[in-house]
C-alpha cells in the first residue's frame, strides 16, 4: 500500500448548507492539532471561487494565461491551477501529502467514509446510507448503531478516528 492509500480521508457532511459541518470542522482541526496530528482539509464548492485578488501579481499572472499560479512566502505557499473541468474527489487528494489525515467538506456524494452533522431544527432525516458514516455528530440522539458524538464533542470523534485510522498521538 502505497502513501496516499495510508492517508485518512473523512467527509464531514450534511443534507443542507447551515447544518454546522464548518462548525464541528473547525472543532476537529484542533483537536486533530493537538494530538499532534497534520491536518489537511478539503472544501467542494460548486458555485466556484476566487483566491486571487483582482490587479495583485499572482492575478495577473493568471489573467496572462498561465495554468498553474503558485506563490510561496517563508509561511505559506499556494498553488492556484486552472482547470476544464469539476475534478473528482480522488483526483484532487492525490495532490495532498505529508498529512496524517485529510478532512473533506462539501462532498456528501464522495465515496469517503463520512461523519454527518444532523441538527434537529434543521434536518428531517439522515441524508447518508448508514452504510457510509463512520459517526454522527447531533443535538439528539440516534439508535442505529453508528456512533453519534454531541455537536461539541470534537474530542470523541478524534478519538474515534484514532482508534478507526489507528493515528496515534504526535506522528509528525
Amino acid at each position: 500500500m502505497n502513501e496516499r492509500q495510508q492517508i485518512p480521508v473523512i467527509s464531514i457532511v450534511g443534507a443542507k448548507s447551515n447544518s454546522g459541518k464548518t462548525t464541528l470542522l473547525e472543532k476537529i482541526i484542533r483537536e486533530a492539532k493537538r494530538r499532534g496530528w497534520r491536518v489537511a482539509t478539503l472544501k467542494h464548492d460548486v458555485h466556484g471561487f476566487e483566491m486571487d485578488q483582482p490587479g495583485k501579481d499572482t492575478w495577473r499572472h493568471a489573467q496572462a494565461g498561465a495554468d498553474v499560479v503558485a506563490i510561496s512566502s517563508s509561511h505559506k505557499i499556494a498553488i492556484i491551477e486552472s482547470v476544464t473541468g469539476d475534478q473528482s474527489l480522488d483526483e484532487v487528494l492525490a495532490r495532498i501529502q505529508g498529512v496524517d489525515v485529510i478532512f473533506t467538506e462539501g462532498y456528501k456524494h464522495g465515496n469517503k467514509p463520512k461523519i454527518e452533522v444532523y441538527r434537529s431544527a434543521v434536518h428531517q432525516e439522515l441524508f447518508s446510507n448508514p452504510e457510509e458514516l463512520i459517526a454522527i455528530a447531533s443535538d439528539i440522539s440516534f439508535n442505529n448503531g453508528i456512533p453519534c458524538f454531541g455537536l461539541d464533542d470534537a474530542q470523541g470523534i478524534c478519538d474515534l478516528i484514532e482508534k478507526t485510522f489507528g493515528l496515534s498521538r504526535g506522528l509528525v
